[in-house]
C-alpha cells in the first residue's frame, strides 16, 4: 500500500477546511493501492484549525525534542504534531506501506521544505514531522511535486508486485 496525504486525494482536511486535489493522484485513486492519511487529523486536531508552522526547525528537530510547532495564534501544538506522526507510522506499519506521497511544505507532510514558523511565507529545507518519522522508519517519501504519471504507475505496479510476494 502507498500512503497518500488525504488532502491530495481531495479530502477536506486542510487547516482551512479545503483540500489540495492532485489530478494525477485522483485519476489513479481507484487502483486500490492508496491509503489516505492526515497526520493533523490523526492527532485529533479540528478542521478547520489555525495554520501550523515549525519554528525555525524541521520535523527531525521536533522529533528530537529540539524544536517547536506553533499555530498562528501562538499555541504550542508540538505534542499534537508528534502524536499525529506516530499514528501515521502505525498506519504505515499496519498496511506494510513502504512508500508515501505527501503534501509538500506541510508541517507534517512536507518532504523537501516546511514553512519556517514566522507565518511570512518563508520556507526552510527539511521534512515535516510525519515525513521525517516515516522516512526514519524505512518508508520512502515523495512529494506530489516529485510525481509524473510514469513514476506513479511504477510505484503502483511495484506495490502490487511486492504484495504478491507476501
Amino acid at each position: 500500500m502507498i500512503l497518500v496525504s488525504a488532502c491530495l486525494l481531495g479530502h477536506k482536511v486542510k487547516y482551512n477546511g479545503g483540500s489540495n486535489p492532485h489530478e494525477l493522484l485522483i485519476k489513479h485513486s481507484d487502483c486500490g493501492r492508496f491509503v489516505a492519511v492526515c497526520p493533523e487529523c490523526a492527532a485529533l486536531l479540528p478542521v478547520p484549525r489555525p495554520p501550523i508552522e515549525l519554528l525555525h526547525s524541521g520535523g527531525r528537530k521536533i522529533l528530537a525534542g529540539k524544536g517547536q510547532a506553533l499555530d498562528r495564534e501562538g499555541r504550542d501544538v508540538t505534542s499534537f504534531m508528534i502524536a499525529g506522526a506516530q499514528n501515521i507510522l502505525k498506519i504505515a506499519e499496519a498496511h506494510r506501506a513502504k512508500l508515501a506521497i505527501l503534501k509538500e511544505s506541510s508541517p507534517s507532510c512536507g518532504v523537501h521544505t516546511v514553512y519556517d514558523g514566522t507565518f511570512s511565507g518563508k520556507k526552510i529545507k527539511g521534512p515535516g514531522v510525519a515525513a521525517a518519522l516515516l522516512q526514519d522508519n524505512g518508508v520512502r517519501i515523495f512529494s506530489e511535486k516529485d510525481l509524473t504519471e510514469e513514476r506513479l504507475l511504477n510505484f503502483i505496479a511495484a506495490d502490487r508486485n511486492e504484495e504478491q510476494k507476501i
